[in-house]
C-alpha cells in the first residue's frame, strides 16, 4: 500500500497540483478479486478475510478468465460492512501502477459507476465498495469539506499530489492530516463544526508531529545514506502520531478514529 506522512511542510502548489480524500474511520485494507475469489489484507500483508464479491474477478460467476483480477487500496469500516475504496492499482486485468493521481481516480470512479451491485449488500457481495470523492485543494473547496456533513465517521484527510504514481510505501507525495490540523497546518479560517473542534491534547500533538519531523531531516542531513532508518521513522510516524490514548500517554493511538493509520 502507498502510505502517507505528515503533512507539515506544506507545498507552494497545493491548491493546484493536489487533491483531497476525506477518509472514513476504519482500517486500511489490500483487496484482491482473483480467480473467483476476493481476499482483504492488512499493511504487513496479511490476509484477514475471503469472501466472493462482484469486483471483476472476485466471485465464479465473472471471473471467467484468470486475466480478470482487480487490485484496490481500502478503508474497511466494520460497523458498516464497507470497504471505502481510495484508490486503485488493477482493474479487470489492467495495471495502472503507472498511471498518474488524477487518471487512477478518474478510472477507478467510472468502472466502478460500471460495475452495478457494489454498493449493496448481497449473497454474491456481502460487503458494500463504495468509492471516495476527491476534491479540489483550494482554500473555498476545504471550507466546504470541513463543513459538510458526511454519511461516516471522518478520521482524517488525504492530500494526493495529482502526478504521483501509485508507489508502495511511505511517500511525501500523499500528506495526512487531521481535520481539526487545516486551520495551524494550512493556516486558514475554517468554519466551526464537528470536524474542525480541536481536542484538548491538538497542540502537544502538533508539537510532537513537527518535532519529529524535523528531527527526521537533521537525521537525514547528517547520514542521508541510511535507508533502513528512514522506512523505520515512517513506520514510527503512521503508528504512534495519530490520536494519543485517552488516558494522556502521546505515544500510541488508541482511539477508534486512529485505526487507519494513514
Amino acid at each position: 500500500l502507498m502510505l502517507s506522512e505528515w503533512l507539515i511542510d506544506i507545498p507552494p502548489d497545493l491548491a493546484q497540483e493536489w487533491v483531497l480524500v476525506v477518509c472514513p474511520v476504519g482500517k486500511r485494507a489490500l483487496v484482491v478479486a482473483s480467480r473467483g475469489s476476493t481476499a482483504a489484507y492488512t499493511k504487513s500483508g496479511y490476509c484477514v478475510n475471503r469472501f466472493p464479491s462482484l469486483l471483476p474477478g472476485g466471485n465464479h460467476r465473472n471471473s471467467s478468465a484468470a486475466k480478470d483480477y482487480t487490485i484496490l487500496d481500502c478503508i474497511y469500516n466494520e460497523a458498516q460492512q464497507t470497504y471505502y475504496v481510495l484508490d486503485v492499482m488493477c482493474w479487470r486485468g489492467h495495471p495502472v501502477y503507472d498511471c498518474q493521481t488524477d487518471f487512477r481516480f478518474y478510472w477507478l470512479r467510472s468502472k466502478m459507476e460500471e460495475q452495478a451491485g457494489l454498493e449493496e449488500k448481497s449473497r454474491l457481495n456481502p460487503f458494500k465498495f463504495v468509492s471516495l470523492q476527491n476534491y479540489s485543494c483550494t482554500n473555498e473547496s476545504l471550507c466546504e469539506v470541513l463543513a459538510t456533513d458526511f454519511p461516516f465517521e471522518v478520521d482524517g484527510l488525504l492530500f494526493y499530489h495529482k502526478q504521483t504514481h501509485y508507489n508502495p510505501g511511505c511517500t511525501p507525495l500523499v500528506g495526512w492530516l487531521r481535520p481539526y490540523m487545516v486551520s495551524d497546518i494550512l493556516g486558514i479560517p475554517v468554519p466551526t463544526g464537528p470536524l474542525t473542534a480541536k481536542p484538548d491534547y491538538a497542540g502537544h500533538q502538533l508539537k510532537q508531529i513537527i518535532d519529529h519531523k524535523r528531527s527526521k531531516k537533521q537525521r537525514a542531513t547528517e547520514d542521508s545514506s541510511n535507508g533502513d532508518q528512514a522506512n523505520t521513522d515512517g513506520r514510527y510516524e503512521l503508528e504512534h502520531l495519530s490520536t494519543p490514548k485517552p488516558e494522556g500517554s502521546f505515544s500510541g493511538s488508541g482511539e477508534p478514529a486512529s485505526q487507519m493509520e494513514n
